[in-house]
Protein backbone atom coordinates (compact mmCIF):
# COMPACT_ATOMS: atom_id res chain seq x y z
CA UNK A 1 0.00 0.00 0.00
CA UNK A 2 1.00 3.29 -0.42
CA UNK A 3 1.78 5.66 2.38
CA UNK A 4 0.39 8.62 2.71
CA UNK A 5 2.50 11.09 4.25
CA UNK A 6 1.93 15.53 5.44
CA UNK A 7 5.23 17.20 5.65
CA UNK A 8 4.58 19.63 8.09
CA UNK A 9 7.48 22.39 6.01
CA UNK A 10 8.88 20.36 3.22
CA UNK A 11 11.23 23.63 1.54
CA UNK A 12 14.23 23.23 4.08
CA UNK A 13 17.69 21.91 3.94
CA UNK A 14 15.98 18.40 5.74
CA UNK A 15 12.77 18.28 4.31
CA UNK A 16 12.95 19.27 0.92
CA UNK A 17 15.47 16.10 0.46
CA UNK A 18 13.08 13.65 2.42
CA UNK A 19 10.25 15.24 0.44
CA UNK A 20 12.61 13.71 -2.78
CA UNK A 21 13.09 10.61 -1.54
CA UNK A 22 9.58 10.11 -0.42
CA UNK A 23 8.31 10.54 -3.60
CA UNK A 24 11.24 8.31 -5.05
CA UNK A 25 9.91 5.29 -2.29
CA UNK A 26 6.78 6.05 -3.96
CA UNK A 27 4.72 7.79 -1.11
CA UNK A 28 1.64 9.21 -1.20
CA UNK A 29 3.05 13.23 -0.71
CA UNK A 30 1.29 16.04 0.91
CA UNK A 31 3.23 19.17 1.89
CA UNK A 32 2.12 21.89 4.42
CA UNK A 33 3.21 25.32 4.56
CA UNK A 34 2.77 29.01 3.74
CA UNK A 35 3.84 28.24 0.11
CA UNK A 36 6.82 30.74 0.11
CA UNK A 37 9.05 27.89 0.54
CA UNK A 38 12.46 27.95 0.06
CA UNK A 39 13.18 25.42 -2.21
CA UNK A 40 10.37 24.56 -5.11
CA UNK A 41 8.38 21.86 -4.80
CA UNK A 42 9.15 18.90 -7.07
CA UNK A 43 6.21 17.22 -9.45
CA UNK A 44 3.83 15.05 -7.67
CA UNK A 45 3.44 16.74 -4.77
CA UNK A 46 0.03 17.75 -3.37
CA UNK A 47 0.31 21.26 -1.45
CA UNK A 48 -1.70 22.69 1.34
CA UNK A 49 -1.40 26.23 2.09
CA UNK A 50 -1.61 27.41 5.57
CA UNK A 51 -0.14 29.41 8.24
CA UNK A 52 0.96 26.70 10.72
CA UNK A 53 1.04 29.02 13.31
CA UNK A 54 -2.27 29.23 13.20
CA UNK A 55 -4.42 26.16 14.57
CA UNK A 56 -7.65 28.05 13.05
CA UNK A 57 -5.98 28.27 9.42
CA UNK A 58 -4.25 24.40 9.57
CA UNK A 59 -7.62 22.72 10.43
CA UNK A 60 -9.73 24.38 7.72
CA UNK A 61 -6.90 23.55 5.23
CA UNK A 62 -6.53 20.16 6.15
CA UNK A 63 -10.31 19.36 6.31
CA UNK A 64 -10.88 15.74 7.42
CA UNK A 65 -7.91 14.46 5.76
CA UNK A 66 -5.99 11.01 7.54
CA UNK A 67 -2.66 10.27 6.77
CA UNK A 68 -0.17 7.77 7.93
CA UNK A 69 2.40 9.62 8.81
CA UNK A 70 2.51 13.01 10.11
CA UNK A 71 6.54 14.67 9.73
CA UNK A 72 6.68 17.81 11.48
CA UNK A 73 9.83 19.84 10.93
CA UNK A 74 8.44 22.97 11.74
CA UNK A 75 8.08 22.59 15.58
CA UNK A 76 10.34 24.36 18.11
CA UNK A 77 8.30 24.68 21.29
CA UNK A 78 6.11 22.66 23.03
CA UNK A 79 3.07 24.69 22.01
CA UNK A 80 3.58 24.26 18.65
CA UNK A 81 3.79 20.37 19.06
CA UNK A 82 0.49 20.90 21.19
CA UNK A 83 -0.89 22.36 18.42
CA UNK A 84 -0.24 19.28 16.81
CA UNK A 85 -1.15 17.20 18.36
CA UNK A 86 -4.52 18.70 19.00
CA UNK A 87 -4.93 18.79 14.93
CA UNK A 88 -3.59 15.07 14.07
CA UNK A 89 -3.63 12.55 17.28
CA UNK A 90 -6.70 9.70 16.03
CA UNK A 91 -5.35 10.86 12.77
CA UNK A 92 -2.08 9.46 11.86
CA UNK A 93 -0.79 6.05 12.28
CA UNK A 94 3.11 8.10 12.78
CA UNK A 95 3.74 11.13 13.84
CA UNK A 96 7.28 12.03 13.63
CA UNK A 97 9.03 14.78 15.15
CA UNK A 98 12.53 16.45 14.09
CA UNK A 99 14.30 17.35 17.39
CA UNK A 100 18.11 18.17 17.43
CA UNK A 101 21.17 16.41 18.17
CA UNK A 102 22.46 19.68 19.94
CA UNK A 103 19.52 18.56 22.60
CA UNK A 104 22.55 15.77 23.70
CA UNK A 105 24.57 17.11 27.05
CA UNK A 106 26.91 19.78 26.50
CA UNK A 107 30.12 19.33 26.82
CA UNK A 108 29.60 15.72 26.00
CA UNK A 109 31.33 13.56 28.96
CA UNK A 110 31.35 10.46 26.01
CA UNK A 111 31.93 9.96 22.75
CA UNK A 112 30.24 8.51 20.38
CA UNK A 113 27.31 10.32 21.56
CA UNK A 114 23.98 7.66 21.15
CA UNK A 115 20.69 7.60 22.05
CA UNK A 116 20.92 6.73 25.54
CA UNK A 117 23.51 10.13 26.06
CA UNK A 118 21.29 12.51 28.25
CA UNK A 119 19.43 15.25 27.06
CA UNK A 120 20.83 18.32 28.56
CA UNK A 121 22.23 22.25 27.07
CA UNK A 122 22.44 24.83 29.05
CA UNK A 123 24.15 26.83 26.70
CA UNK A 124 21.67 27.09 23.83
CA UNK A 125 17.90 27.74 24.32
CA UNK A 126 16.80 26.40 20.97
CA UNK A 127 18.52 23.06 22.43
CA UNK A 128 16.09 23.12 25.95
CA UNK A 129 12.92 23.75 24.06
CA UNK A 130 13.76 21.12 21.77
CA UNK A 131 14.02 18.77 25.11
CA UNK A 132 10.58 20.10 26.20
CA UNK A 133 9.05 19.40 22.70
CA UNK A 134 10.33 15.46 22.94
CA UNK A 135 9.23 15.33 26.79
CA UNK A 136 5.55 16.15 26.02
CA UNK A 137 5.93 13.65 23.11
CA UNK A 138 7.21 10.80 25.25
CA UNK A 139 4.72 11.83 27.85
CA UNK A 140 1.71 11.25 25.59
CA UNK A 141 3.11 8.10 24.43
CA UNK A 142 3.74 6.49 27.63
CA UNK A 143 0.13 7.93 28.83
CA UNK A 144 -2.03 7.56 25.62
CA UNK A 145 0.08 5.48 23.15
CA UNK A 146 0.80 8.29 20.66
CA UNK A 147 2.37 6.82 17.63
CA UNK A 148 6.08 9.32 17.66
CA UNK A 149 9.43 8.73 16.34
CA UNK A 150 11.60 11.31 17.41
CA UNK A 151 14.22 12.33 15.02
CA UNK A 152 17.97 13.64 16.34
CA UNK A 153 20.02 15.29 13.57
CA UNK A 154 23.34 17.20 13.40
CA UNK A 155 24.62 19.35 11.13
CA UNK A 156 22.83 18.55 8.13
CA UNK A 157 23.54 20.63 4.96
CA UNK A 158 22.87 20.77 0.76
CA UNK A 159 24.09 22.65 -1.88
CA UNK A 160 22.60 26.77 -0.55
CA UNK A 161 23.22 25.94 3.04
CA UNK A 162 27.09 26.67 4.18
CA UNK A 163 28.22 25.48 7.33
CA UNK A 164 30.41 28.07 8.69
CA UNK A 165 30.21 31.27 11.42
CA UNK A 166 29.65 33.43 8.36
CA UNK A 167 27.92 31.77 5.27
CA UNK A 168 28.97 33.59 2.17
CA UNK A 169 30.00 36.38 3.75
CA UNK A 170 33.41 33.86 4.68
CA UNK A 171 33.84 32.83 1.27
CA UNK A 172 34.03 36.92 0.22
CA UNK A 173 36.30 37.04 2.79
CA UNK A 174 38.46 34.46 1.37
CA UNK A 175 38.19 35.00 -2.02
CA UNK A 176 39.18 38.88 -1.18
CA UNK A 177 42.21 37.60 0.27
CA UNK A 178 40.78 38.45 3.75
CA UNK A 179 41.17 36.89 6.98
CA UNK A 180 38.65 33.95 8.04
CA UNK A 181 37.66 33.46 11.58
CA UNK A 182 37.76 29.66 12.67
CA UNK A 183 36.49 28.86 16.00
CA UNK A 184 38.73 26.76 18.71
CA UNK A 185 41.70 25.77 17.31
CA UNK A 186 39.82 24.36 14.22
CA UNK A 187 40.69 20.44 15.38
CA UNK A 188 37.71 19.59 17.00
CA UNK A 189 36.36 16.64 15.21
CA UNK A 190 32.51 17.82 13.51
CA UNK A 191 30.08 15.43 12.26
CA UNK A 192 28.56 16.97 9.01
CA UNK A 193 26.27 14.83 7.13
CA UNK A 194 24.60 15.68 3.45
CA UNK A 195 20.56 16.07 3.84
CA UNK A 196 20.27 13.48 0.92
CA UNK A 197 22.04 10.94 2.60
CA UNK A 198 20.12 11.80 5.93
CA UNK A 199 16.78 11.12 3.74
CA UNK A 200 17.45 7.72 3.23
CA UNK A 201 17.78 6.91 6.65
CA UNK A 202 14.54 9.41 7.91
CA UNK A 203 12.52 7.76 4.73
CA UNK A 204 13.36 4.32 5.86
CA UNK A 205 11.63 4.98 9.52
CA UNK A 206 8.22 6.43 7.65
CA UNK A 207 5.18 4.22 8.59
CA UNK A 208 7.97 1.49 9.98
CA UNK A 209 6.92 0.03 13.36
CA UNK A 210 9.50 -0.83 14.85
CA UNK A 211 10.11 3.06 14.72
CA UNK A 212 7.29 3.99 16.83
CA UNK A 213 7.78 4.73 20.35
CA UNK A 214 11.30 5.31 20.09
CA UNK A 215 14.47 8.34 18.96
CA UNK A 216 17.09 7.96 16.19
CA UNK A 217 19.80 9.79 15.48
CA UNK A 218 20.63 10.45 12.10
CA UNK A 219 23.95 11.84 11.35
CA UNK A 220 26.53 9.44 9.30
CA UNK A 221 29.89 9.11 9.93
CA UNK A 222 31.42 11.80 8.24
CA UNK A 223 33.32 13.96 11.06
CA UNK A 224 36.24 16.21 9.91
CA UNK A 225 38.00 19.01 10.99
CA UNK A 226 37.02 22.59 10.95
CA UNK A 227 39.93 23.19 9.48
CA UNK A 228 39.16 20.58 7.36
CA UNK A 229 35.75 22.11 6.47
CA UNK A 230 36.64 25.20 5.90
CA UNK A 231 40.13 24.09 4.33
CA UNK A 232 37.71 22.32 1.62
CA UNK A 233 35.59 25.52 0.97
CA UNK A 234 38.55 27.56 0.14
CA UNK A 235 39.49 24.74 -1.93
CA UNK A 236 36.49 24.92 -4.16
CA UNK A 237 36.61 28.69 -4.55
CA UNK A 238 39.28 28.70 -5.61
CA UNK A 239 41.58 30.29 -2.96
CA UNK A 240 45.26 28.47 -2.69
CA UNK A 241 46.14 30.22 0.23
CA UNK A 242 43.56 31.41 2.63
CA UNK A 243 44.27 33.13 5.87
CA UNK A 244 42.52 31.32 8.64
CA UNK A 245 42.77 33.45 12.08
CA UNK A 246 41.60 30.99 15.23
CA UNK A 247 39.72 32.33 17.78
CA UNK A 248 38.20 30.62 21.04
CA UNK A 249 34.95 30.13 20.86
CA UNK A 250 34.35 32.13 24.29
CA UNK A 251 35.67 35.27 22.38
CA UNK A 252 33.67 34.84 19.90
CA UNK A 253 30.92 34.61 22.07
CA UNK A 254 32.00 37.88 23.68
CA UNK A 255 31.92 39.67 20.37
CA UNK A 256 28.70 38.47 19.14
CA UNK A 257 26.67 37.08 22.19
CA UNK A 258 24.16 35.78 19.57
CA UNK A 259 26.83 33.31 18.17
CA UNK A 260 27.79 32.33 21.49
CA UNK A 261 24.63 29.69 22.03
CA UNK A 262 25.56 27.69 18.55
CA UNK A 263 28.92 27.88 19.39
CA UNK A 264 29.67 27.16 23.19
CA UNK A 265 26.66 25.18 23.18
CA UNK A 266 27.37 22.99 20.13
CA UNK A 267 30.36 23.34 17.74
CA UNK A 268 32.50 24.26 20.28
CA UNK A 269 32.96 20.40 21.61
CA UNK A 270 34.09 17.49 18.77
CA UNK A 271 30.80 15.52 17.97
CA UNK A 272 30.77 11.81 16.80
CA UNK A 273 27.62 9.69 16.82
CA UNK A 274 26.97 6.42 17.06
CA UNK A 275 24.37 5.33 14.43
CA UNK A 276 24.12 1.57 14.52
CA UNK A 277 20.10 2.19 16.33
CA UNK A 278 19.20 3.52 13.06
CA UNK A 279 20.98 1.43 10.27
CA UNK A 280 19.60 -1.48 12.07
CA UNK A 281 16.30 -0.76 10.64
CA UNK A 282 17.37 1.34 7.40
CA UNK A 283 20.82 -1.16 6.72
CA UNK A 284 20.90 1.04 3.34
CA UNK A 285 22.02 4.16 5.04
CA UNK A 286 25.66 5.31 5.41
CA UNK A 287 27.54 8.21 4.18
CA UNK A 288 27.88 8.98 0.45
CA UNK A 289 28.57 12.03 0.31
CA UNK A 290 31.44 13.75 2.54
CA UNK A 291 32.40 17.02 2.80
CA UNK A 292 35.15 17.61 -0.03
CA UNK A 293 32.24 16.74 -2.60
CA UNK A 294 29.50 19.01 -0.20
CA UNK A 295 31.79 22.04 -0.52
CA UNK A 296 32.28 21.51 -4.22
CA UNK A 297 28.56 21.32 -4.64
CA UNK A 298 27.62 24.31 -2.31
CA UNK A 299 30.25 26.67 -4.54
CA UNK A 300 29.08 25.10 -7.68
CA UNK A 301 25.49 26.20 -6.72
CA UNK A 302 26.26 29.48 -5.88
CA UNK A 303 28.92 30.29 -8.56
CA UNK A 304 25.70 29.47 -10.92
CA UNK A 305 23.48 31.87 -8.87
CA UNK A 306 24.87 35.12 -7.94
CA UNK A 307 22.44 36.70 -7.14
CA UNK A 308 22.62 34.50 -3.77
CA UNK A 309 25.97 35.43 -2.75
CA UNK A 310 24.97 38.10 -0.27
CA UNK A 311 27.91 38.83 2.45
CA UNK A 312 26.80 40.34 5.85
CA UNK A 313 27.88 44.14 5.98
CA UNK A 314 27.67 43.70 10.07
CA UNK A 315 29.05 40.64 10.34
CA UNK A 316 31.92 41.47 8.38
CA UNK A 317 32.41 44.14 10.59
CA UNK A 318 32.05 41.40 13.32
CA UNK A 319 35.07 39.48 11.96
CA UNK A 320 37.31 42.30 11.13
CA UNK A 321 37.04 43.68 14.73
CA UNK A 322 37.59 40.25 15.85
CA UNK A 323 40.62 39.47 13.74
CA UNK A 324 42.12 42.28 15.00
CA UNK A 325 41.65 41.44 18.44
CA UNK A 326 43.42 38.24 18.22
CA UNK A 327 46.41 39.22 16.45
CA UNK A 328 46.91 42.18 18.81
CA UNK A 329 46.95 39.41 21.89
CA UNK A 330 49.36 37.45 20.00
Amino acid sequence: MTTRVLYIGGTGTISAACVRRGLEQGHDVTVLNRGSGRRPLPDGVREIVADVRDAGSVREAVGDAEFDVVAEFLAFTPDHVQQDLDLFEGRTGQYVFISSASAYEKPPRRLPVTESTPLRNPFWRYSREKIACEDLLVAAHRERGLPVTIIRPSHTYDERLLPTIGGWTDIARMREGRPVVVHGDGTSLWTITHSDDFAVAFAGLLGNPAALGDAFTITGSHAPTWNQIYGWLADAAGVRHPDFVHVASETIAAFAPELGPTLVGDKAHSMLFDNAKVTALVPEFRTTITFDEGARRILAHYDAHPEEQRADADLDGLFDRIVAHARSAG
